[in-house]
């Protein structure tokens, strides 16, 4: 085909081909693509698919991962047309270059494939120069018929002109790189408070300024804690608990339908049996880390509203703050919208040792899964195994969560301060059966702790 070039689609189901020749000195490439309204703009976040958002909500569209061989690479999208929303008109084939720019790129090629035959409907012969960004070719409605355009448009501005084209808003003054969100400050440790009489409720600070419902969800649930406690042989047990959410793009769903705010409110129950300074130390995860306000008991209602959000589209970070964020919000443009679990897990892994603990620490680790980051995540669980922390990951949904659910068998280790389990809406799992499975391995991570001299 020929640049501007257009022809009708009959396959349900295609396959979007970006190719390039290997070479020393050739840049990579990643594929990716964009869900339009008729009005040519994205309608949120989730309306981008790339290699780290790879399945779009509708599952229309997918992005398929590399290939290497015989001297070409390749990276690819897929697109069940028959799934594609109502409300989408327009899906653009786009790509980025990683190391350099499109006219480095031998034999840069668009082929678009029968998903079902393989067979080949069309190819589309690129060439380019200082383009850093790449539109290669769109899918489109026409009188309730798909068809496939050649495009061949680049961006010499890179991902922040193709993103301008499409509805993202960049700011002109940002710097190259997205700078990590500075922590709250931490306050300073208040004198110990002398223990409760056996048998009283436990960190009842603050919960009488709850909400009449939520104070009694609260009061059930820790019972529920207790009683899973008792079931693993940890009556009475204390620790430090913190709370990791995930805020990448693929949350963004669970985010808008409350089912993150709802998981924070059960977590928190959890913090009220287990800890007793009243607080629970909380980290939102994407692209960065950033560390959230403590979550006082007291002041969960307003906790919820204020810090359970997802990670925002930001191509570069941003000079000026976000309008309209209140005390102590984080501007989640900073956060972004990737996976990169083992920045966070670095960064925990830092406060626990700059704020040593008498209890061992829990860290509550809830993720819908994307990991891909699998040698960087292992290198930095391994390294923990001597500190005084259990890992205990929630998978929300299925989806790829890699050397995450594989550390129950991974050797050389003194003991197993991993755990993991994944359920398909946590929403429909009652709370006696959550707070099981979420502490079923802690209580043995303790003894054996204690046993090799780590606690």
């Amino acid at each position: 085909m020929s640049k501007g070039a257009n022809l009708p689609v009959a396959a349900a189901a295609v396959r979007a081909e970006l190719s390039w020749r290997e070479a020393p000195g050739v840049p990579d490439a990643d594929a990716s693509a964009l869900l339009l309204t008729g009005a040519g703009r994205v309608r949120d976040d989730t309306d981008f698919v790339f290699y780290n958002q790879p399945e779009h909500a509708s599952g229309a569209v997918r992005h398929l991962g590399k290939q290497r061989g015989s001297g070409t690479a390749t990276d690819a999208v897929s697109v069940d047309l028959s799934r594609v929303e109502p409300g989408v008109e327009r899906i653009v084939l786009c790509a980025s270059a990683d190391g350099g720019a499109f006219g480095r790129f031998p034999g840069l090629a668009l082929r678009l494939l029968d998903a079902g035959t393989g067979a080949e409907l069309a190819r589309f012969e690129m060439t380019a120069t200082t383009e850093t960004a790449f539109v290669s070719g769109e899918l489109y409605r026409r009188s309730g018929q798909w068809k496939f355009r050649a495009v061949g448009q680049g961006y010499a501005s890179g991902l922040a002109g193709l993103a301008t084209d499409f509805g993202i808003t960049v700011d002109d003054d940002a710097p190259a790189a997205p700078p990590a969100p500075a922590a709250p400050p931490v306050p300073q440790a208040a004198p110990p408070a002398p223990s409760p009489p056996a048998g009283a409720p436990r960190l009842t600070k603050g919960e009488e300024r709850l909400p009449v419902d939520m104070r009694k969800r609260l009061s059930l649930r820790k019972e529920q804690v207790a009683v899973s406690l008792r079931k693993h042989g940890a009556a009475g047990a204390r620790a430090r608990v913190i709370l990791v959410l995930d805020a990448s793009g693929s949350m963004a769903g669970l985010y808008s339908k409350g089912v993150v705010a709802d998981v924070v409110e059960r977590m928190a129950a959890v913090a009220a049996q287990l800890d007793d300074d009243g607080e629970m130390q909380a980290w939102t995860f994407a692209s960065h880390p950033a560390r959230l306000p403590d979550l006082l008991l007291g002041e969960l209602p307003d906790w919820l509203r204020l810090h359970v959000r997802g990670g925002e589209m930001s191509l570069f970070g941003r000079r000026k703050p976000q309008k309209g964020l209140q005390p102590g919000q984080v501007d989640m443009r900073a956060v972004g919208i990737q996976n990169e679990e083992q920045k966070v897990i670095a960064e925990v892994r830092a406060y626990v040792r700059d704020h040593p603990a008498a209890d061992p620490t829990l860290v509550l680790f809830f993720s819908d899964g994307g990991v891909y980051r699998n040698a960087e995540i292992e290198q930095q669980l391994r390294e923990a195994v001597e500190e005084p922390v259990f890992w205990q990951f929630v998978g929300l949904g299925r989806s790829n969560y890699g050397v995450l659910e594989r550390f129950d068998t991974l050797p050389g280790r003194r003991v197993d301060n991993v755990g993991f389990f994944a359920v398909d809406d946590i929403a429909t799992v009652a709370d006696a059966e959550l707070y099981d499975r979420l502490l079923s391995e802690f209580p043995s991570w303790m003894t054996e702790a204690r046993r090799a001299g780590i606690l």
